[in-house]
């Protein structure tokens, strides 16, 4: 039938990727009123705090009244949601300041330290997972196992604390408080952010690290790498020219889960080494209950971890077959 015009390949894959993108939209509404809820529910508020406990109920019900907190809870939700969805997260309670301009002080610095430990700790955990992967079974294979699954296990604070007494406290190599002033030398920068990386990167390697080894062995254990043996390809040209092209879905998906995990690890190694970045900035407006930037700060980490997940679905569909011929 000549007058059928054919479907395109890209049909399939760009509905799929159109579904997963407004379902992330969706979640991203519903977390914007649990978040705002949950903030609702803290003890106190900005007027109590900016008054202090000398205050008398009539001058915190006056400065309640002055910053629009008396007006009913849905009202106040609906007129923040439309001004996050207009891009204006509205007046800093505390600062008086816009919102938008603290976080524009504060963002840079934290896509910074995401930055350089991804680049520090993504090429290690790739070496750690297809080592294992490839002496599956071995002496290597168990300790990188054992030492993996230590590494998971240990929260961050507790890496942060061995961290300082190391290499601060005992050796006296990097300071414990990460400050960051302009015009940086390399070796600065470089002493500057390194405990902050370091304490970041041990999870992300431990966690991208067992997870790439499981999706290498996955592949490894399919009928073409054992034709490919028989051919007498060698071991390297096997894993980087076959199985980690063929693993790339599960691969990325595991990348976006295991950055994503920088998003809460960022809340305790950014307040312990006082870096001033936009998990501290959280952590502040949540002791002031500064409640626009607390809820603007946690729609911008939710909104990241989403979108790092659409990004691990949308690669895993376009590199999975199957679902490119819908």
């Amino acid at each position: 039938m000549s007058g059928v015009s054919p479907v395109s390949p890209w049909r399939g894959p760009a509905k799929l990727v159109a579904k997963r993108t407004g379902l992330a939209l969706v979640t991203l509404a519903l977390v914007s009123a649990v978040i705002f809820t949950i903030s609702g529910l803290l003890p106190g508020d900005a007027a109590q705090e900016l008054l202090g406990q000398g205050a008398t109920p009539e001058q915190i019900a006056a400065l309640r009244q002055e910053m629009g907190l008396d007006r009913p809870a849905l009202v106040r939700y609906f007129e923040w949601l439309a001004s996050i969805v207009a891009g204006d997260p509205g007046q800093s309670l505390v600062a008086n300041k816009p919102v938008a301009e603290i976080i524009s002080e504060r963002l840079p610095n934290t896509l910074i330290l995401a930055g350089l430990t991804t680049l520090f700790s993504v090429p290690i955990a790739f070496l750690v997972g297809i080592w294992s992967a490839i002496t599956r079974g071995r002496a290597a294979d168990r300790a990188l196992n054992v030492m993996t699954l230590a590494m998971v296990a240990l929260p961050e604070f507790l890496v942060a604390t061995i961290a300082v007494l190391i290499f601060s406290v005992k050796l006296l190599w990097l300071p414990s408080i990460t400050i960051v002033p302009q015009d940086l030398t390399l070796w600065e920068f470089l002493r500057a952010y390194a405990m902050p990386v370091l304490v970041l990167g041990v999870g992300v390697i431990a966690q991208l690290g067992r997870m790439i080894r499981a999706a290498i062995i996955a592949e490894l254990d399919r009928p073409y790498v054992e034709m490919a043996r028989l051919k007498g390809v060698s071991q390297s040209r096997l894993i980087f020219r076959h199985v980690l092209p063929n693993a790339v879905g599960p691969i990325v998906n595991a990348m976006a889960l295991s950055l994503s995990y920088l998003f809460g690890g960022a809340i305790i190694v950014e307040t312990i080494f006082s870096y001033p970045g936009l998990a501290s900035l959280m952590v502040n407006a949540v002791t002031s209950r500064d409640m626009p930037l607390l809820q603007a700060c946690a729609m911008i980490f939710c909104a990241a971890y989403l979108l790092l997940v659409l990004i691990a679905d949308t690669v895993a569909i376009l590199a999975n077959p199957r679902l490119r011929q819908g």
